[in-house]
């Protein structure tokens, strides 16, 4: 298993919003993130905090995937979803992950992701073998 979690203030992420509205949007979101947020800052917020949460999960910081490359799906009546494209998902296949939860939550001023990246193998515990 591998976690991540990140906490992003909902104020900065509406400043950039409302100083860059096109270019912030198609730099880190989906176009259906981007139709499910319609500009709003909460859930603008709390998808930008899951995508850096996958990040590090994945190990590989802003650098190593694009922000495109993870998703947020919400399906209606279900929990959200991460989706991964391109870099993430080749990065995520490396490391034998099949599955990543999440979970999302804001404040007035907060927003927080935290997500759980699930391996296909469990883990050996230390000095044994499967063979064991």
């Amino acid at each position: 298993m591998y976690v991540g979690v990140d906490l992003i203030e909902i104020e900065r992420i509406g400043l950039t919003y409302s100083r860059y509205p096109r270019r912030f949007l198609e730099k880190i979101y989906t176009p259906a993130e981007q139709s499910y947020c319609r500009g709003r800052a909460p859930q603008l917020a709390s998808r930008f905090a899951a995508k850096e949460a996958v990040m590090k999960a994945l190990g590989t910081g802003v650098r190593g995937v694009g922000w495109r490359d993870i998703e947020v799906q919400r399906k209606r009546g279900r929990a959200p979803e991460i989706v991964l494209h391109d870099r993430a998902k080749a990065r995520a296949e490396s490391m034998g992950i099949v599955r990543i939860a999440v979970s999302l939550s804001h404040s007035r001023e907060f927003a927080i992701a935290s997500v759980v990246a699930q391996t296909s193998d469990p883990p050996v515990a230390e000095g044994r073998t499967t063979q064991d």
